[in-house]
């Protein structure tokens, strides 16, 4: 049984990374887009920044973010002048540096669906009179539905799972940024509390193991569905 701050660490962990992916999902879905569906000079630099947080250490991200969102920072200063919003040191905070290093995988993922969209079908649309947004809307968005679901799922269990951008962004305060990565790293520093780390990394485990089941159940069904259709 978890304790009631176990229970509190666990229910961060869910709101951080929800709220991660919700802030993700358009900015993910139009990047996608963008690098299926358009040829542009400085693609290449694009499509390298959007996978960038992949590649670099996450205490790098952690301090690109801390650079631009802190307090001091050019971006930071300006949403706590100007809108009252703090995010270091806050849940927000959390969810910002685990939305950052979602993005990559979230938009591998759409950027897949959209390119099996077969042109064709939007060609077709807009012979029969449709325009650009109606045949985004009726063709290319429906049938990348399941790369969508699939996209989010997969940001999720990264959300669950972020430590080093998060800790050096948002700091590790109980209550406020303790998600559960950064409370197995805080048990582990102390003496006798071997037992709730093994608790919190089974449902830490229990939780990505779910999501990823569930991005790559999403995966097959679309390739399902498309195989149905051709």
């Amino acid at each position: 049984m978890l304790s009631e701050l176990e229970w509190a660490v666990v229910g961060l962990s869910l709101k951080v990374s929800l709220a991660a992916v919700l802030l993700t999902l358009p900015v993910a879905y139009g990047l996608a887009w963008l690098l299926a569906r358009r040829r542009f000079p400085g693609i290449i630099v694009l499509d390298a920044l959007v996978h960038l947080p992949l590649v670099v250490p996450p205490v790098v991200t952690g301090w690109l973010l801390l650079v631009l969102f802190g307090r001091n920072g050019a971006i930071g200063a300006w949403l706590e002048s100007a809108l009252g919003i703090t995010l270091v040191f806050n849940w927000t905070g959390a969810a910002l540096a685990a939305a950052v290093m979602a993005l990559p995988l979230m938009v591998r993922a759409m950027r897949l669906s959209i390119e099996a969209v077969d042109r064709r079908f939007v060609e077709a649309a807009r012979s029969l009179g449709a325009g650009r947004w109606r045949a985004f809307a009726t063709i290319t968005l429906p049938l990348s539905l399941p790369g969508i679901a699939a996209g989010a799922t997969l940001g999720f269990a990264r959300s669950l799972g972020e430590f080093g951008a998060t800790i050096t962004f948002a700091s590790n305060i109980a209550g406020q940024t303790r998600t559960l990565p950064l409370a197995i790293y805080s048990g582990l520093q102390v003496p006798g509390a071997e037992e709730q780390v093994a608790r919190l990394a089974v449902i830490s485990i229990l939780l990505s193991l779910a999501a990823l089941l569930v991005s790559e159940w999403l995966v097959r069904r679309s390739a399902g569905r498309r195989a149905h259709v051709l």
